[in-house]
Formats: C-alpha cells, sequence, structure tokens
C-alpha cells in the first residue's frame, strides 16, 4: 500500500481530525522539516513527499496509547529515547500539552535540531536532554541513592532525577536491546510503549528474557490506527513491574 502524498493530505479534514487543536504546532514542526529535514540529515530522499504520513501521523499514532496510560498516573511525564528527529515525540507532546515531555538523544547535532524545533512549534512542556539511555539510567540510580554502571554528566544528572511514567520510541532498536535502554527508565506500575513495524510479535517473543531482565512484564503488541484510509501501524506495550535494585 502506497503512502499518501503530502500534496493531498495537506489541508485535508483528516489532520484537522487527528491533531485537532495541535494542528498549527505541528504544520510548524512539518515546514521545518520539509525546508531543512533532508539536508540535515533527520529524513531520507525518499520520505520527502510523504512526510504526513510517514512520520508525523505515524507519531501520533501513539498518543491514545500514552493518554490511556496516564490517564490515572500521578505523575504525567513521558520520555522519548533515541528522539532523533522527533518522532515521536516532538508531536505527542504537541497533542498532549499538560504532560511534561523529555527527549532523550546522545547526539548534538540532533538535540540542537530539537530545540529549534520546541521554540518553532512553541512547546511549553518539552526539555531535551543530551544523554546516552545509559547515562539517564544512572542519573536515575544516582538520585535514588544507587551506583551508575556508568559515568554521568553532570547536565544529565540534574535534568533526569526520576523514572517516567511512560517511556516511548519508534525505530531506535530491536526489542532484545531497547528493553535493557528503556524498561529502567520506566517507573513501577508504569509503561514502555514503542511504535513498531510488522515484526512487533517476532521482535517480543525473541526479547521475552531481555524483557523480564529488565521487569517488563506483560509485553504485547496492539495495533495503532493511523488515520481514516491509511495503513495503520503498531506499539509494543510493556508493564514496568517492582524490582529489587541490585547494588
Amino acid at each position: 500500500m502506497s503512502m499518501a502524498e503530502d500534496s493531498v493530505l495537506a489541508g485535508s479534514k483528516l489532520l484537522t481530525d487527528v491533531f485537532g487543536e495541535a494542528l498549527p504546532k505541528v504544520q510548524a514542526f512539518y515546514a521545518k522539516l520539509d525546508r531543512e529535514g533532508e539536508e540535515r540529515g533527520l529524513i531520507g530522499p525518499r520520505d520527502q513527499n510523504i512526510l504526513w504520513e510517514r512520520h508525523l501521523l505515524n507519531s501520533a499514532a501513539v498518543v491514545p496509547f500514552i493518554r490511556k496510560a496516564l490517564h490515572k498516573a500521578q505523575f504525567k511525564t513521558v520520555a522519548d529515547v533515541g528522539s532523533g528527529g522527533g518522532f515521536p515525540g516532538l508531536v505527542a507532546a504537541a497533542m498532549l500539552p499538560d504532560v511534561s515531555f523529555t527527549l532523550i538523544e546522545p547526539m548534538e547535532r540532533r538535540c540542537a535540531w530539537l530545540n529549534e524545533c520546541i521554540e518553532e512549534m512553541g512547546l511549553q512542556n518539552t526539555v531535551v536532554v543530551r544523554a546516552r539511555a545509559e547515562e539517564a539510567i544512572g542519573a536515575i540510580a544516582q538520585a535514588h541513592g544507587h551506583k551508575s554502571k556508568v559515568d554521568v554528566p553532570q547536565e544529565v544528572a540534574e535534568a533526569i532525577s526520576h523514572p517516567f511514567s511512560v517511556v516511548t520510541c519508534r525505530a531506535v532498536a530491536p526489542m532484545t536491546k531497547l528493553s535493557g535502554w528503556a524498561l529502567p527508565l520506566v517507573a513501577t506500575g508504569g509503561k514502555l510503549i514503542a511504535l513498531k513495524g510488522r515484526s512487533a510479535q517476532a521482535e517480543i517473543t525473541k526479547a521475552a528474557k531481555q524483557i523480564a531482565h529488565a521487569g517488563g512484564v506483560h509485553a504485547r503488541v496492539e495495533e495503532a490506527p493511523v488515520a481514516e484510509g491509511l495503513e495503520p501501524t503498531h506499539v509494543v506495550i510493556v508493564d514496568k513491574r517492582a524490582m529489587k535494585h541490585r547494588r
């Protein structure tokens, strides 16, 4: 199934239906992606005319799952691990203005991009932390009186001190690796919600040991509608159980 071109979707009711009041902010993100994304290595040349469906609507598909996961959460905090070009973090932050988002990204040039996008989109609920997942995990461990397995830069320790109610990501790594990077950042009772492709079920089957080792339970795949008439995507959802911290 071929993707709908931007020229078809731009100005359509479909975008209003999906993004609602967040549409102007997402349109600002689209304009920056269209203008600079390929040149700055954030999107591929084949993505240039299908940005809405491939990246923005695809990112929006995770939002209902985040909203549901946070419904009864005491702290409405979300981390986007390996945020890269801002998928899904910037889109989700625009659509969930009452939720606090932390975009964790190790590459300096991508962090610069994310901060520029936050300013141009007018987001008030989003911060960027330049860090590897292991450093973010270490920062949380140190904040709770435990040792970190890696050196934690001071700025990371100052920015991240608590686990997140939801951790999300897109196209970062297979579940065998992602489990160890993302689940330690999830608070007890929280969820990892990762956008995945058709191989999602095979990934969680293969990663069963890694998921359990990182405190994950009830890993499952759910279909994530993108928009009417467009091909759905999938999310992997993993619940976080209580774990005894290993000293």
